[in-house]
């Protein structure tokens, strides 16, 4: 439960603090660098599309197992196999440890000394998988305590973009359904900008190419982040000053 003097920043964790593309350091190990690279970008591809087709057909894995099957559909689709069992298990262990994207360290540690702010992680993840993540991963763990709490999909067995997932969080921290603009969402995955603004969330963009937003499902302002940032170093300014 947070005090409603605070500012809510949930900040997405797959894409948004953690890279899924530095999954492509191990991968290499077995496939060499350039191979690496489309093997992890197909991964990624094929995670996201499992959840929305669940979503979908109203069924629900965790998401551990989501990255596990679609592992394997990437690895058939690529024409690739892993040696052992004891691999998938040693990736799968990998993905517990994504590296950091590099603006994530110094945005972070400026959060601590933000007493009305109450930053959380929001993520599809299961609660094992970034329980790890935040607390072992070398990377992530050094900032593990900025974080107030963690909000996962599993309770609700959904995963974003489907209301059920923001509400979800809105219930984790104390507010309700006609509260939603109270809170803000801190994402670099536009579907998951799109879904919070779908609900009243308010939402951040990290557009860390600086390519600019091209998603065009939904029109006008409500298929828009409020806010596009740079680096998330940006975001506290962000937010204080909107």
């Amino acid at each position: 439960m947070t005090s409603n003097e605070n500012t809510i920043i949930a900040f997405d964790l797959y894409g948004t603090l953690l890279s899924t593309e530095s999954i492509a350091k191990e991968l290499a190990r077995h496939f060499g660098e350039e191979k690496a690279a489309a093997v992890a970008a197909t991964w990624r591809k094929y995670q996201l599309e499992y959840t929305w087709r669940l979503n979908s057909m109203n069924q629900y894995l965790p998401f551990s197992a989501i990255t596990q099957r679609s592992l394997h559909h990437t690895l058939s689709e690529h024409s690739l196999s892993l040696p052992s069992e004891e691999a998938i298990s040693s990736l799968m262990s990998a993905y517990d440890s994504l590296s950091i994207f590099p603006d994530v360290g110094p945005a972070l540690e400026s959060l601590a000394d933000e007493a009305a702010i109450t930053p959380v992680i929001f993520t599809n993840g299961t609660l094992d998988m970034v329980s790890n993540s935040v607390n072992h991963s070398p990377d992530l763990s050094p900032y593990s305590k900025i974080f107030k709490d963690i909000v996962t999909v599993e309770e609700v067995k959904k995963f974003k973009p489907h209301p059920e997932v923001y509400f979800h969080l809105a219930t984790k921290m104390g507010k309700g359904k006609e509260q939603m603009g109270e809170m803000w969402l801190v994402s670099g995955n536009p579907f998951d900008v799109v879904g919070a603004k779908a609900v009243g969330m308010k939402a951040i963009w990290v557009d860390r190419s600086g390519g600019g937003w091209t998603d065009g499902l939904i029109e006008g302002k409500d298929g828009r982040p409020d806010l596009v940032v740079r680096k998330l170093g940006e975001v506290v300014e962000a937010v204080s000053g909107a």
